[in-house]
């Protein structure tokens, strides 16, 4: 479920309830989001080593100098250092809007009125 930022702002008419379950659904979308770049950062920075390895194997001999492997090679690290930018920036704007997002259910949180067991009311700080 792919929810878009205005989603965090539904109608005045909804329950709060269904605006705190809302947030934390975003919440939760944002934190898998923040997971796979995670992922693919790992996998970004392993194409570049292992390119990086293939060339500088093939420039010290240890293997048959190829040109089509050493293209390859240079193809991977450049494909890795592409990948790594990009989900860098993306994870990056993924903890700002998860940043956003616990500040919005704090705030949600600090308006409720929050009573005790024995009735008294409790006024936000």
């Amino acid at each position: 479920m792919i929810l878009h930022p205005s989603d965090l702002n539904p109608p005045d008419d909804d329950e709060p309830a269904d605006e705190m379950a809302l947030v934390e659904a975003r919440l939760e979308y944002l934190a898998e989001v923040a997971e796979r770049c995670r992922k693919i950062i790992l996998a970004s920075k392993l194409a570049i080593a292992a390119g990086a390895v293939l060339l500088v194997v093939m420039l010290l001999g240890l293997i048959g100098a190829n040109d089509n492997a050493a293209i390859g090679s240079i193809a991977v690290i450049l494909g890795g250092i592409v990948s790594l930018g990009s989900n860098i920036s993306t994870l990056r704007q993924t903890e700002d809007a998860i940043d956003d997002a616990e500040t919005l259910r704090s705030d949600m949180i600090d308006r409720k009125h929050l009573r005790l067991v024995g009735g008294t009311d409790i006024e936000p700080a």
